[in-house]
């Protein structure tokens, strides 16, 4: 028997929910500017993460998630230990393994949100729970509530209304 779940349209994940990457950030944040995103939205990830394959199999791969996503922020994939290099938001070039250590990212996944200066403005470590959980963060970051509360405090308050 199909749930109700069973019927949300899904999609590949690398090829709706994330954007391909020219490989310099800098450009990302001004090509984001001129489509009038908030920012960029970073998943840092590894090959085998099976937190990593959840997030891809069960949320990024909803039509409804990639639609949200793409439409508030330019989307990425890093490979924490990734060999292909990108320039970053100071205009160094680096590996995106390089650029996870600078980062301090230690665990996948890791989403990062960056306004459009490249300024990081909230980290998630760890698998969001469910779709709605996901849904919630982008409307976290779209009303900028982070400036004066933490995800998990903001989640609780929503859920008191």
């Amino acid at each position: 028997m199909a749930c109700a779940a069973d019927s949300v349209p899904r999609r590949d994940p690398i090829l709706h929910f994330f954007e391909s990457n020219t490989g310099d950030l800098r450009h990302e944040l001004s090509d984001a500017k001129a489509r009038k995103k908030m920012g960029l939205f970073l998943m840092y990830e590894q090959q085998g993460c099976p937190l990593c394959i959840y997030m891809k199999e069960h949320v990024l791969n909803r039509v409804d998630i990639q639609e949200l996503y793409r439409k508030f922020f330019v989307n990425f994939s890093i490979d924490i230990n990734g060999t292909a290099f990108l320039t970053n938001f100071t205009n160094t070039d680096m590996t995106e393994k390089e650029f996870s250590v600078a980062g301090k990212v230690r665990g996948t996944p890791t989403f990062a949100f960056h306004d459009l200066d490249g300024t990081e403005v909230v980290r998630i470590v760890g698998p969001i729970r469910d779709v709605s959980e996901f849904k919630l963060l982008a409307q976290f970051i779209n009303t900028r509530a982070y400036q004066s509360s933490s995800f998990n405090d903001y989640k609780k308050s929503v859920s008191l209304k």
